[in-house]
């Protein structure tokens, strides 16, 4: 198995809830398996998801575990979310982690849900 970091947003999140499925185009993945290179991971992913939600909004980082690279991500596949608590978060804050239980949760009221 391959563990992604995918920069998402609510909206992206709320589609994937929903049953459609993310691409890994923009997938970050460790270079290794150890806590700081999958951290590394995580923070590059969410640097990118800021680029996707633009300034202010909250980031929005899935982590995924796919068979191969380039496979579709369903929500089968996520193992957890990793997501701003506020709007308006400083870039180097860090992200709240939510099981895949708590996606709904998460989504209640974002476009796509």
């Amino acid at each position: 198995m391959t563990r992604l970091y995918l920069p998402s947003s609510l909206e992206l999140l709320a589609r994937l809830h929903a049953g459609e499925p993310l691409t890994t185009d923009t997938a970050v993945e460790a270079d290794d398996d150890s806590e700081d290179a999958e951290y590394a991971a995580l923070l590059e992913a969410a640097e990118a998801s800021a680029g996707i939600v633009g300034a202010g909004r909250r980031r929005v980082v899935v982590v995924a575990e796919v068979a191969r690279r380039g496979d579709p991500v369903t929500v089968r596949e996520v193992a957890a979310v990793h997501v701003d608590t506020e709007e308006g978060a400083a870039p180097d804050d860090d992200l709240a982690w939510f099981a895949t239980q708590e996606i709904g949760q998460l989504v209640q009221g974002a476009p796509g849900a």
